[in-house]
C-alpha cells in the first residue's frame, strides 16, 4: 500500500470508526481512480465491482427516466461512497453516478473485497452497517426527489 493511499483511506470519512485493521483491508484491494467532469463512474444495468470512496469532487447520482431523461436523486461529494450494488446479487448497477467535475476516488474491486472480508468477519460486519446507513440515506434521498416530482396533485 502505498503511503498516498494509507493517508487518503485513514482520512475518509466515511471509515472513520471502523475496526482496526479496516484501511489495509481495502487499500490491498484499491487503486487511485480520476474522472472528468461529465465521465460516467458507473453505469445502469453493467457488473457492479466497484465500490468508489470520493476523496475530491462531486458525483452525482442518477435514475433514467422515461425517454432516457436522467434524474439526480442524490449527489456525493469527499468522504462518502458511491456504488453500493456490489453487496448483493446479480452485482449490477441500479443507477448512474456521473461526475459533476474532476473527481478522484480510491476504487474498491469487489471481488478482492469480499473475500477479505469473508476472512474477516468483524470488519466485514462493521462494514456492511455503515453501507446499511448509506442506503437507508440514498432511499430517503430517493424518496424526497420523486415527493417534489410527483408529489403534488396537480388538478387541485
Amino acid at each position: 500500500m502505498t503511503e498516498a493511499m494509507h493517508g487518503i483511506l485513514s482520512s475518509h470519512r466515511f471509515l472513520s470508526g471502523l475496526p482496526e485493521g479496516t484501511v489495509e483491508l481495502l487499500a490491498g484491494c484499491g487503486h487511485l481512480e480520476t474522472f472528468e467532469a461529465g465521465s460516467l463512474l458507473l453505469s445502469e444495468g453493467s457488473v457492479a465491482d466497484t465500490l468508489h470512496l470520493v476523496h475530491r469532487g462531486r458525483v452525482a447520482i442518477e435514475v433514467r427516466g422515461p425517454g432516457r431523461d436522467r434524474h439526480i436523486v442524490d449527489t456525493v461529494g469527499p468522504g462518502q461512497v458511491v456504488g453500493l450494488s456490489w453487496v448483493s446479487p446479480p452485482f449490477r448497477w441500479h443507477f448512474d453516478a456521473r461526475a459533476l467535475g474532476p473527481v478522484a476516488t480510491v476504487a474498491i474491486d469487489s471481488t478482492c473485497m469480499r473475500t477479505r472480508l469473508d476472512e474477516n468477519p468483524t470488519v466485514a460486519l462493521a462494514l456492511l452497517e455503515r453501507l446499511a446507513s448509506v442506503l437507508l440515506g440514498r432511499l430517503q434521498a430517493t424518496r424526497v426527489r420523486l415527493l417534489d416530482l410527483y408529489g403534488h396533485d396537480r388538478d387541485h
